[in-house]
């Protein structure tokens, strides 16, 4: 069995999402956001991210971690802020020894509902389905976090395979 941990980065909240993964079955472990007030500078807001996310890899050992990759939008400036936190985010990962595998949004939804067009309803819903859960996973930073963090899943579990067949 391993862990794989989900993120979805942004400065005022961050996503994170915990499954273990026995082979092609989801174990829904913990799921939650790490918010930073924004009336705290950028550099404050930055190292409390960074605090949280060593806090739950201390805590929680993941073997794995699946990053949603950077959207941009057509509003670039806002962009900065997520480029930011993800780089910390990363930066926690790679202290702990933990390669972080990045998914952008549309692979992310292949993965989960078989198209990278999905509505977030419908990739909420699925992450629910498969992880068992009763309700779908609030807030939605935790949905996409959790996304992320199946997509990992499956993605890994399929280069495993490869691999296997190489050897």
């Amino acid at each position: 069995m391993k862990r794989v941990i989900g993120i979805d980065p942004g400065l005022a909240h961050t996503g994170y999402g915990i499954i273990d993964v026995d082979g092609s079955r989801y174990l829904h472990h913990v799921h939650g956001v790490i918010s930073t007030p924004g009336s705290d500078a950028i550099g404050e807001r930055l190292v409390c991210i960074y605090n949280a996310v060593t806090e739950l890899i201390r805590r929680y050992q993941p073997d794995e971690a699946g990053i949603e990759s950077l959207y941009f939008s057509k509003n670039i400036t806002s962009a900065i802020p997520v480029a930011q936190s993800r780089g910390i985010v990363i930066l926690a990962f790679a202290q702990a020894g933990i390669v972080a595998s990045e998914y952008p949004p549309q692979a992310i939804k292949q993965a989960i509902v078989g198209t990278g067009r999905a509505e977030k309803r419908q990739v909420q819903e699925l992450v629910r389905v498969l992880l068992q859960l009763d309700e779908i996973p609030r807030p939605d930073h935790a949905a996409d976090a959790l996304a992320a963090a199946i997509c990992h899943a499956n993605t890994g579990n399929v280069v495993s395979l490869l691999k296997g067949s190489h050897s």
